[in-house]
């Protein structure tokens, strides 16, 4: 058989015939709700816990259900890589972020520890970054000027610089960077490019193949649709050398990151929970590419009317990070004999109600079809005002304007979520007016 696909990846994962039929036939990978494992004997048990022989010993170091939700993770975002990639799942995406950039903050690698970051990023990243890393522990933390500007990276990066680290796209801006031009500057300063590429999955981007060295997802998000669960992941290219850091760490990171900080500080996913975003990344691409194209249709239809000031979509030509998708964000195997690539631009996007912040409560408010909730990439539409909401804690210092809706478009057609947001515009009082808008 020839190497499988994406698609085929994502459903098959780890879980092959041979092992189907030591668990009774059964198609789908067994749910191991147990915290335990038995042992045959007491060399058995030491070697399984020093890493010798495989085994899992206790679910707070491993459990083989979240160890098939690690190895089809890896499968996908190191699909066409070229990499040898390992993964390591955790409670949440704040988890995920929390492990993967700590790790870099030790003391071995030298006193006065700074991190350079986009300032495009989710809420509760910037908050672990500027208190929980700042301010608590005295980490400096360098927020790039402009994201987009190499030169305003190149400019901040030291000899006391332990990651870059960008939202790609962002939340809630939906605003890309340059992962291969970072990824360069890391190289050549000699430390990690931390990419959170939540938005995208992989079926739209994989930071890894275009130089990024170690990715980060919220699997609450796009990845397990269903919103069942919780979870997050740390992925990673094996055979990484970092200025400062040991080999221990760099060479298999996603294994450190299971038999040392996780295994002792204890944000380990459940294996119901494992379980469960198994069942929902099987469809991963379909899913997504149907969330992607009426994400597209519904942005362009709000870039269409008067009573909207200003819409935020990388598939839009007057986002500032057009360019940048058109190049990196594709539908994983949409090419073919015959058949062109396609650019699939996420299901995340962003506008403005003319009006400012009333109008934008008022719109919010009269939605009847989409669910106003903080969450997104879930089946269900869903719709937050950020600064009420997802970055409501940090505050003035937000980059996200305050009259901002951020919508996340689920699998409903997308004409019934496009009528639902013309009633919520007009409140139900005339028609719906489309001339040209303007777009970002």
């Amino acid at each position: 058989m020839t190497s499988p696909r994406f698609a085929t990846l994502a459903v098959r994962g780890s879980y092959d015939h041979e092992e189907a039929i030591s668990h009774h036939g059964s198609l789908s990978e067994p749910a191991y709700l147990t915290t335990a494992q038995h042992f045959d004997s007491a060399e058995a048990m030491r070697a399984t816990a020093a890493g010798e022989r495989e085994g899992w010993v206790y679910a707070r170091r491993g459990n083989p259900t979240t160890g098939h939700l690690e190895a089809t993770l890896a499968a996908l975002e190191g699909y066409q890589t070229g990499a040898e990639v390992t993964a390591a799942v955790t409670t949440t995406g704040m988890a995920a972020i929390s492990l993967a950039t700590s790790a870099f903050l030790g003391v071995a690698a030298g006193a006065e520890p700074n991190i350079v970051a986009s300032p495009a990023c989710y809420g509760s990243t910037v908050m672990v970054f500027d208190r929980r890393y700042g301010d608590e522990r005295g980490v400096s933390v360098r927020w790039v000027d402009d994201p987009y500007s190499v030169e305003s990276w190149e400019r901040v990066i030291d000899r006391n610089t332990r990651f870059l680290f960008a939202e790609s796209p962002s939340n809630p801006m939906v605003q890309l960077v340059d992962i291969p031009a970072l990824a360069a500057l890391a190289r050549e300063a000699g430390i990690p490019l931390i990419v959170d590429a939540t938005l995208a999955t992989p079926a739209l981007l994989r930071p890894l193949a275009l130089g990024a060295d170690i990715v980060v997802h919220s699997l609450t998000k796009a990845a397990g649709a269903s919103g069942r669960s919780m979870g997050g992941a740390v992925i990673a290219r094996r055979g990484l050398r970092f200025r400062g850091q040991p080999a221990e760490m760099t060479e298999d990171f996603a294994r450190y990151l299971r038999l040392g900080p996780m295994r002792d500080m204890g944000s380990v996913l459940s294996p119901f929970h494992a379980w469960t975003l198994l069942a929902d990344i099987r469809e991963l691409r379909t899913r997504v590419d149907t969330m992607s194209s009426g994400a597209l249709r519904v942005a362009e239809h709000l870039a269409g009317r008067d009573d909207v000031a200003e819409v935020f979509y990388p598939g839009l030509p007057g986002h500032r990070t057009h360019h940048l998708a058109q190049r990196d964000m594709w539908l994983v195997d949409s090419g073919g004999p015959g058949r062109d690539p396609v650019n699939r631009f996420g299901f995340l996007l962003g506008f403005r109600p003319a009006g400012g912040v009333a109008a934008a409560h008022r719109a919010l408010d009269r939605l009847r079809l989409v669910w106003r909730a903080n969450n997104l990439g879930q089946v269900k539409s869903t719709a937050t005002i950020p600064a009420i909401g997802t970055h409501l804690q940090v505050g003035a210092d937000s980059p996200v304007p305050a009259d901002m809706i951020r919508l996340s478009v689920g699998v409903e057609d997308a004409g019934d979520i496009i009528d639902d947001l013309d009633q919520a515009l007009t409140g139900g009082d005339g028609p719906v007016r489309r001339p040209a808008g303007r777009a970002q």
